[in-house]
């Protein structure tokens, strides 16, 4: 970098995302100055009727009217490029559109089908939104760092290649925070991204780009990564379905962070979307494209729907375990009231069980995972903030300089933490196995506990830093559990009360239960999720769905 101020380079690159913005044809419309606290109605008022179809149309249906010629890949993604502008103007979520890029795309795809009567793949001329530090070829990968903006992708991303080659147009690059340990979005680069179904609360993190504008339908399908909550933060805070992946089955190669090559606390990229189809529809293609013959540290398995994971095909119940609080930080009344609407709904379902589940000292777990994440004591965070002069964000200086775990560890040390990782990740299968109703001709135990029905995280949505306890979610990512993230509900001040009598278990618990007054979250989503064991995300997902079918989520309608 030169000796150019951190602020200059700030607005360079939101010139460049603005100027990228002013090539949408026709151009974006104006909002209005004065915003209300829930944007999400803007949208149908500034666009045309067909623009708002289109991009509110979920990505499976939008793959069927592209691949039958209904709708072509130019209309669709012109309006996709629209609401995506728009969205940018609402809630700050975009580092920059791709226009050209896309049109010439969607144009290539058109012309292929004119030609040969078919899509070129199963994604043909579906767009999908990228978190900014998944690499493209060419393009900038600043992972939230003022000094990393020279920084350019030298090839695309791995999973960007096989979406690509699946049909898919890749047109608006989304916001991450500074040094992408937050679960909120912010950076010096280009500010705050807010919630946009209430502008006073977070849209979440690290994927909290992501987050809002597939919150407000400028995307039906994106890209995020997590490493403690940051695909499934910002689906929650933003009403959307987000899996966090078992480890190695969606390929990471071409993604920018620091401490890339830490093996204790494994990142994954993920899925965002505004339909558990759209879900589904992301993990069969990536894993179609046998991404374990080019990044070899990716297991390979295949995506496995050709048969039913679920105990009901052989006649026996679905058993779901509810965490109703990790008995570290109480959820607030929001969180409570959706848990406790789906437990009513699956008690009356005759296939499913549902029992409780009691958590092993998740307390112990953050201390684990906490120590893991910086290893270094944080110097590549420090040595990238400090190279430009950029201040620390408040949730940056929260994961790392106020954090107690966060020391420079030596290679015992490391081995150390490895070690207690593994040990608690035993002990966690341990219980698991102990719900077993019945065991097998060797022994192994069977009939457990199918998936854990969990908070994501203490609240819905919470305001701008104040996003500080990851327990809900880190947990599952020590554990190394895929973890899929729904909607439910939205915060209403008249049902959700405060909780006048509950004196808070410790200061972590405190903390949160003195954020919570009703009026501030009115209209924010409340989002659940459902976790399994390693390797059984196809569970996940049709654990879910079958879910769904039974009690008709989500409660509530969203855009």
């Amino acid at each position: 970098m030169t000796t150019t101020s951190w602020e200059d380079i700030a607005k360079t690159a939101q010139d460049l995302r603005d100027a990228s913005i002013a090539l949408v044809d026709p151009p974006i419309p104006e909002v209005p100055s004065e915003l209300p606290r829930d944007v999400t109605g803007i949208p149908k008022i500034l666009l045309t009727t067909d623009e708002v179809l289109i991009t509110q149309t979920p990505p499976e249906e939008l793959v069927t009217a592209l691949a039958s010629g209904k709708l072509t890949s130019i209309a669709v993604v012109n309006a996709f490029l629209r609401r995506a502008g728009l969205a940018q103007k609402l809630t700050n979520c975009i580092t920059e559109l791709l226009p050209e890029e896309a049109l010439i795309r969607a144009k290539y795809l058109d012309d292929y089908y004119k030609e040969h009567k078919c899509p070129v793949g199963p994604l043909h001329g579906l767009p999908i939104s990228v978190k900014e530090h998944i690499g493209m070829k060419g393009k900038g990968l600043n992972a939230g760092f003022v000094s990393w903006w020279d920084h350019k992708g030298v090839d695309d991303a791995h999973v960007l290649k096989i979406l690509w080659r699946a049909g898919c147009i890749f047109y608006v690059r989304t916001t991450e925070p500074q040094t992408l340990m937050h679960l909120e979005t912010s950076n010096n680069l280009y500010g705050v991204t807010v919630n946009p179904f209430n502008r006073a609360l977070t849209s979440g993190g690290s994927s909290g780009g992501e987050g809002a504008l597939l919150g407000l339908r400028g995307s039906c399908l994106g890209i995020g990564s997590d490493i403690g909550g940051s695909i499934r933060s910002p689906s929650a805070n933003c009403g959307l379905y987000g899996l966090r992946p078992t480890s190695f089955r969606v390929p990471v190669q071409g993604m920018a962070a620091t401490m890339m090559f830490e093996e204790q606390i494994i990142p994954v990229i993920g899925p965002l979307s505004t339909s558990l189809e759209g879900v589904k529809l992301f993990m069969k293609t990536v894993l179609s494209g046998k991404p374990w013959l080019t990044e070899p540290s990716c297991v390979p398995i295949p995506w496995r729907d050709q048969e039913s994971y679920l105990p009901t095909v052989s006649g026996r119940k679905l058993r779901v375990a509810v965490l109703w609080s990790d008995e570290i930080v109480k959820p607030h009344p929001p969180v409570t009231r959706a848990l406790r609407e789906i437990i009513s709904k699956l008690q009356d379902t005759p296939d499913i069980e549902v029992t409780t589940w009691k958590p092993y000292k998740h307390d112990e777990a953050w201390e684990i995972i906490a120590s893991l994440y910086f290893a270094d004591g944080g110097k590549e965070e420090t040595d990238a903030i400090a190279a430009s002069g950029e201040p620390w964000r408040p949730l940056s200086k929260f994961i790392i300089q106020e954090n107690p775990y966060v020391k420079h560890m030596s290679i015992e040390d490391v081995w150390y933490w490895t070690g207690r990782r593994e040990q608690y990740r035993s002990m966690y299968a341990k219980i698991w196995n102990e719900t077993a109703m019945t065991s097998g001709p060797n022994g192994e135990p069977e009939e457990m506990v199918d998936v854990i029905l969990a908070p994501v995280g203490p609240g819905a949505a919470l305001p701008i830093d104040q996003t500080k306890y990851w327990g809900y979610a880190s947990q599952w990512n020590l554990l190394d559990y895929p973890a899929l993230v729904f909607p439910v509900s939205k915060v209403d001040p008249d049902i959700d009360k405060v909780d006048e009598g509950y004196h808070p278990m410790n200061e972590k618990d405190a903390f949160n239960y003195n954020l919570y007054e009703p009026e501030r979250y009115r209209g924010a989503p409340v989002s659940l999720q459902l976790v399994g064991r390693r390797y059984e995300d196809e569970k996940v997902i049709e654990a879910l769905d079958y879910i769904k079918d039974r009690i008709g989520l989500p409660f509530t309608t969203y855009v």
